[in-house]
């Protein structure tokens, strides 16, 4: 009698239990998918697209709700399931996806007067032959804190803000979304901008750990080893591998030789190239234990491939920080030039600084982008004006704190100096099918051409995979989607990249 008691109890406390846990998921804050047909005019072909903009319930490996991740998702009316998928984000970390959306990804682009300021609203909206949506689908993302997402239940930001826990919780969306809208088979890839590269290489191993293989990732702007962006001290590398964009910007912007001026561009740089390596960086290895006359000699050298003065690259000990770089370059102008994008440039508001406080190129474009998409997300994709879209995650919580510990591939343990291309070299490893396309602006002071060189040349991959990785350049910056020129190349290089992965 007491044992059947005793299961009485137990029984009822589970009922209670199971009740109290349904009682606690219907309080949460559900999903919300708003529906539309968009259209592109595309040549001689006029696309529709069944789209869906909203969230979508995001669970943990338990199966528990976690958070509302916001997504953008274009389908082609009428394709099959198998049709490829491309998963598309833009960086920050901490940013939503609406650059690349309204940049190049989606079937409407923002119209920017590039290089120079934009007028204030009205804003130009038009159909975008650059997007990739003739071959593909695609979903735009917006990592939890951005966009329309949100936590839910027990979550808190510092499950999704940090290196791994960010690589997680795109991965789950993923695997969630493919199965969700039944495209578990479609050819899948990836494509982040900035940051969103460096989440790539973390993504692409995560999910092929768990037999989720892509056909191909496309990294835009791309960064794998974080101390080729932050000038650590005593660290060399960064100085060495943003020297190649520092000449560009002053070949851009004519502040060299005559002789120098009249070499194209990538010849220029080639040349360059050859003076960072056997030149410039075995200079700064030596230390102080170089001579008066070989710093002397280097900085007379630096001039002519990047301008400003031998006095000031002496001074400077030949090491000179992206953001000094920039506000120092055409100080006497009275400008200084940007970071995203050095072919821009703004007022100096105070030429007595070091370092620049704004950058013209961001200034330039963000009140278009912003204002234009807000306007697209509410009128042509119908999401509900009571939504609030966040464009980052620092605008709607002041709580927003990056952790940047990765634990990296196994063996490395945790990481000090943060390096995803670990990650990336061992889903290469794993997958020699699996192929990368690398895009890069000569005029990006953000995210290096020649840092994602050095890295790719440092990631030890067998030989028979080393051409997996496709590199292409453009003659722009960050953001090569808002140069005209770069975005017709940008979409031709996609569209042989697609080409090339697909299993036919």
């Amino acid at each position: 009698m007491k044992s059947f008691y005793s299961y009485s109890l137990a029984l009822v406390f589970l009922i209670s239990a199971g009740l109290t846990a349904q009682k606690s998921n219907d309080t949460l804050p559900k999903a919300r998918v708003f529906k539309s047909i968009q259209t592109l005019k595309m040549g001689n072909q006029n696309l529709k697209f069944n789209t869906l903009a909203g969230t979508m319930e995001l669970r943990d490996e338990k199966n528990k709700p976690i958070a509302l991740h916001g997504f953008t998702a274009y389908f082609k009316e009428g394709a099959e399931k198998n049709r490829p998928i491309i998963f598309s984000f833009n960086g920050g970390p901490g940013s939503s996806s609406y650059w690349l959306h309204m940049g190049i990804m989606g079937p409407k682009r923002i119209v920017v007067d590039d290089p120079n300021y934009n007028k204030a609203a009205p804003y130009t909206l038009e159909d975008n032959p650059y997007s990739i949506l003739d071959m593909a689908d695609v979903v735009m993302m917006d990592p939890i804190g951005t966009g329309l997402s949100e936590l839910i239940g027990d979550s808190e930001g510092k499950d999704f803000w940090g290196v791994d826990q960010d690589i997680r919780a795109t991965s789950l969306f993923i695997m969630q979304f493919l199965k969700q809208y039944d495209r578990l088979q479609a050819p899948k890839y990836l494509l982040g901008e900035s940051y969103g590269t460096f989440r790539n290489a973390g993504v692409m191993n995560y999910l092929l750990d768990r037999g989720y293989a892509l056909n191909g990732v496309v990294m835009v702007s791309a960064v794998f080893d974080l101390r080729t962006l932050t000038f650590p001290p005593n660290d060399d590398l960064p100085y060495v591998v943003h020297f190649p964009t520092y000449a560009a910007t002053a070949h851009y912007h004519k502040k060299l030789s005559p002789a120098m001026q009249a070499k194209p561009l990538e010849t220029f740089l080639d040349e360059v190239r050859d003076f960072t390596e056997n030149d410039y960086s075995p200079a700064l290895f030596k230390g102080t234990r170089i001579s008066d006359k070989e710093k002397q000699e280097l900085a007379e050298k630096m001039v002519q491939y990047a301008g400003i003065s031998t006095a000031y690259w002496s001074r400077a000990n030949l090491k000179v920080k992206a953001g000094e770089y920039f506000n120092e370059l055409m100080r006497g102008e009275g400008k200084t030039v940007g970071r995203l994008d050095s072919r821009y440039t703004g007022i100096n508001e105070n030429p007595k600084n070091q370092y620049a406080i704004t950058d013209p190129q961001s200034d330039a474009i963000s009140p278009a982008y912003t204002i234009g998409f807000l306007d697209y997300l509410h009128r042509d994709l119908g999401v509900s004006k009571e939504l609030n879209y966040k464009t980052s995650a620092g605008v709607a919580d002041d709580s927003f704190k990056w952790d940047w510990s990765h634990r990296g591939n196994i063996g490395w343990g945790t990481q000090i100096a943060i390096n995803t291309s670990i990650d990336m070299a061992s889903a290469l490893s794993k997958d020699p099918n699996l192929k990368v396309l690398i895009m890069n602006g000569y005029y990006d002071l953000a995210t290096v051409f020649y840092g994602v060189e050095h890295t790719l040349t440092h990631m030890n991959l067998a030989p028979e995979i080393q051409d997996n990785i496709i590199m292409t350049y453009y003659e722009s910056g960050h953001m090569m989607y808002i140069h005209e020129p770069s975005m017709k190349k940008f979409k031709t290089d996609l569209a042989n990249f697609l080409e090339l992965t697909l299993n036919k």
